[in-house]
């Protein structure tokens, strides 16, 4: 018993006795154990610091790129919204064309219309007979009013000349009255003067409504059959 536990002192007196030369060894190398542990410390807490700045990092990209891809999906939509409110104004503005040639149309369209107007021939010499139509296009449901002036235009004796109804033996009056709601005939009758050579005849519709520009319109002379 005594033999074991002497062996057994010997041999941990021997792993003291070699331990110690070992830290002695490193000691007499310039190794510090102490100073070590210190590195060690520091460079674990050093690790520890970059790691979270390396976490905050991506953090931040993180936010980064979610600001990003937000603004473009912005852009994006931005850039629909321009698009559809360009294509918007541009169909209002067609509309507002439209819609204000339509207003326009509607309010230059004269209020009474001349038509199938025919210079017809008679059985005396230089007499004609003078046919045509007023109707009302716009407002049929009011009645209008007003006169119709008749001029005709050609030469006598190498000269221009003018003659109206007074001058062409027709009515006492230099216009002709008319008064209707959907349409009027004419029918005057003329006389022309010997060596009158007539070139047109202009026809002059005046109404008596405020506002509302005569018609004119000038026709060739030419003579139909009666």
């Amino acid at each position: 018993m005594r033999r074991t536990v002497f062996i057994a002192a010997c041999l941990l007196l021997g792993l003291i006795v070699l331990y110690v030369a070992y830290e002695f060894g490193r000691f007499d190398a310039g190794y510090d154990r102490l100073a070590a542990a210190q590195r060690q410390r520091e460079q674990t807490h050093l690790l520890r610091e970059m790691d979270g700045q390396n976490q905050q990092l991506r953090a931040q990209l993180a936010e980064l790129e979610t600001y990003r891809v937000g603004q473009s999906r912005e852009r994006a939509e931005l850039s629909r919204t321009i698009g559809e409110l360009q294509a918007q104004v541009a169909r209002q503005s067609q509309d507002l064309a439209f819609f204000r040639g339509i207003v326009a149309e509607k309010a230059n369209a004269a209020e009474v219309k001349i038509q199938q107007f025919r210079i017809a021939s008679t059985a005396t010499a230089q007499h004609f007979q003078l046919r045509f139509t007023l109707v009302q296009p716009v407002r049929p449901e009011n009645v209008v009013q007003g006169g119709v002036e008749i001029i005709v235009e050609g030469a006598q004796g190498g000269r221009p000349l003018k003659l109206d109804l007074t001058a062409l033996g027709g009515d006492a009056a230099a216009e002709l009255p008319f008064s209707f709601r959907y349409f009027e005939n004419f029918s005057p009758e003329v006389t022309l003067p010997e060596g009158f050579v007539p070139e047109r005849v202009t026809v002059t519709v005046k109404s008596r409504r405020k506002g509302v520009e005569p018609v004119t319109q000038s026709y060739l002379w030419s003579v139909d059959s009666l």
